[in-house]
């Protein structure tokens, strides 16, 4: 991407806390600084309850911005839970034709992977706010490093395997609560020879267990060329026993390849990782 491009602001899932007027404010001068033209949705902050719109709102406002031949990506600022409520009001048709690259974390792992589902598209699971964070120094470097200079600092991410030493194949999934929303939908990705990503902010051993459950008893771990864990991060600030690890051991199974990275995720130094591209993990 070229300096002084127009990006897109949405806020897709929860509204944005009127109190959050500064932090975006923040953003909007660290993406000025930094070379980018933000331009911010209509519908970021809290007006009813949860929501800065309606779903039918709220998409037609992303729809727009991928009309817009000025707006060369999109940067979802939000997280939480309602994001799917859009999915229904996209026109993936556009959205194919599209140069553009969505961008999102968390409850956006909806729309990433139907984008993938609907268009074979890639997006980036990345949260933008973290320019603004504690870790804003090397995430603002890595981040302009990436879309400007074309490397992959980014998305480079250091791993360790915790079972087999070897995956290969195109990379579905982010946060595991909000992925399994799309299940039995025409929005959920094709899991076949896939690298599933499976990363979590909230949740203790038995919701885990819930969605490792629901996760094998539709096939999914009999699909799958192998699993990336990115950070689950109450269970490691809680030290929760058993492990995320074991945990997906159990249910998936010891012969399928699992490898650990504490760079993808929720962290204010988390790394970027792109859904719908073929990476190789070896050990």
């Amino acid at each position: 991407m070229e300096k002084n491009n127009k990006v897109a602001i949405v806020c897709c899932s929860n509204g944005q806390p009127t109190n959050y007027r500064d932090k975006l404010k923040h953003l909007k001068d660290t993406l000025t600084q930094i070379g980018l033209i933000p331009v911010f949705s209509d519908f970021i902050y809290e007006k009813d309850s949860v929501f800065s719109g309606s779903g039918e709102e709220r998409a037609r406002c992303l729809m727009e911005f991928y009309r817009n031949d000025e707006i060369k990506e999109i940067y979802d600022i939000s997280g939480g839970d309602i994001a799917n409520e859009i999915l229904p009001y996209l026109d993936f048709e556009i959205i194919s034709r599209s140069k553009k690259t969505f961008w999102g974390y968390s409850d956006l792992t909806t729309i990433i992977n139907a984008i993938y589902a609907k268009t074979g598209k890639k997006s980036v699971l990345y949260q933008i706010r973290n320019l603004i964070y504690g870790d804003n120094v090397n995430q603002i470097s890595n981040f302009t490093s990436t879309i400007f200079n074309d490397t992959d600092d980014l998305f480079s991410f250091h791993y360790e395997f915790k079972q087999k030493d070897y995956i290969q194949g195109i990379v579905v999934g982010g946060n595991i609560r909000c992925l399994l929303k799309l299940a039995g939908t025409e929005y959920w990705p094709d899991m076949n020879q896939k690298i599933l990503l499976l990363e979590s902010f909230s949740g203790r051993v038995p919701q885990m267990v819930t969605y490792l459950n629901q996760l094998k008893q539709i096939g999914v771990f009999d699909k799958i060329n192998g699993i990336l864990l990115g950070t689950f991060t109450q269970m490691d600030e809680e030290q929760c026993f058993p492990s995320i690890v074991d945990l997906v051991r159990n249910y998936a199974g010891d012969n399928i390849p699992i490898a650990e990275t504490k760079e993808i995720g929720h962290g204010i130094s988390s790394k970027g990782i792109v859904i719908g591209e073929e990476i190789c993990l070896c050990q």
